[in-house]
């Protein structure tokens, strides 16, 4: 697992500005953060660091949990929540939907972290093999973009395969069921599935699609409250700083919330690579093409350009 250094680009974020940002909102008392089951802010919020930092400028932190990215993004383009944070695909579809979303921070991309599996036993040992073969996965999230990558480098069409679009719990039952051929997933379920059946991976996003996670939120807020929005970045990054150098406590606090075993935690924990700091050229190109490939493929309503909607620090 590695740490990506970004305190010397961080040291911008002090001033935060956004291109034809609307009005200015009023400082916020409360920061309404939305988080998931895995990942730094449910650590985060475990080890109540983020309230530490805020305290000092007046402002509170509630929590809402949310079952994945689609769904806190609706509630932050709804106004619930000022912050969340998701994978690659959630901001894509948050853009279309939403003038007021901006990103706020990146990790490092964790290409190891996602992959299509198949069955211990399958005959399936290539994605040229997945022709004419059912793969489950979470339709519009990031493992989508993966397999339009993965069937493309292997020369097959997306049309001829056949997707089922089943949530993480529902492919895992059809999975081991037999009713799907192939699985596109990410951890912690990959390792999970990997260690409680045996699943093999046909392919791993390694060269196929970076898997980055992003910090989120409402463009409005962000102009108006910069402070509040550097005081969570640093939390952050003083959780993911922790995560690596103690793994072990990390997994352990994962594996309540998530029903995962610590072990297998762990494993997914090693595959991540954290940092969070401001969206490099990179970053923004690679969630370009993803945004393009899914306006292609008629999942996203219009194009988009995620530059649009990206947060950038003050020189």
């Amino acid at each position: 697992m590695t740490i990506i250094s970004r305190r010397a680009a961080l040291a911008g974020f002090g001033g935060l500005a956004l291109a034809n940002a609307p009005l200015r909102l009023s400082a916020a008392t409360t920061l309404r953060v939305g988080y998931q089951k895995y990942g730094s802010l449910v650590l985060l919020k475990s080890r109540g660091l983020l309230e530490k930092k805020l305290a000092p400028l007046g402002v509170a932190v509630a929590w809402s949990e949310f079952p994945a990215g689609p769904q806190m993004l609706e509630a932050l383009n709804a106004g619930a929540i000022h912050v969340g944070q998701a994978g690659e695909a959630p901001p894509i579809f948050a853009q279309a939907a939403s003038p007021d979303f901006a990103y706020l921070a990146s990790e490092p991309a964790s290409p190891a972290g996602e992959a299509i599996l198949v069955p211990k036993d399958s005959p399936l040992r290539s994605l040229a093999e997945l022709k004419g073969k059912t793969v489950g996965l979470n339709k519009g999230s990031n493992v989508h973009f993966l397999l339009v990558r993965a069937l493309e480098s292997a020369g097959v069409a997306y049309g001829d395969i056949k997707p089922a679009f089943l949530p993480p719990a529902d492919a895992r039952a059809a999975f081991e069921k037999g009713a799907i051929d192939a699985w596109a997933i990410w951890d912690p379920f990959f390792a999970a599935a990997e260690s409680a059946i045996g699943a093999r991976p046909l392919a791993t996003a390694q060269g196929l699609a970076p898997n980055y996670q992003f910090l989120l939120g409402s463009r409005a807020f962000a102009q108006a409250n910069p402070a509040a929005i550097d005081a969570l970045v640093a939390a952050v990054n003083e959780t993911t700083e922790w995560t690596h150098s103690d793994t072990d406590a990390a997994a352990a606090a994962l594996a309540p919330s998530t029903g995962i075993p610590a072990p297998v935690l762990k494993i997914a924990l090693k595959r991540q690579n954290f940092g969070a700091g401001p969206l490099g050229a990179q970053t923004i190109a690679d969630q370009q093409a993803i945004a393009d490939a899914f306006f292609k493929l008629g999942l996203l309503p219009k194009a988009i350009v995620v530059a649009d909607a990206t947060l950038k620090p003050r020189a």
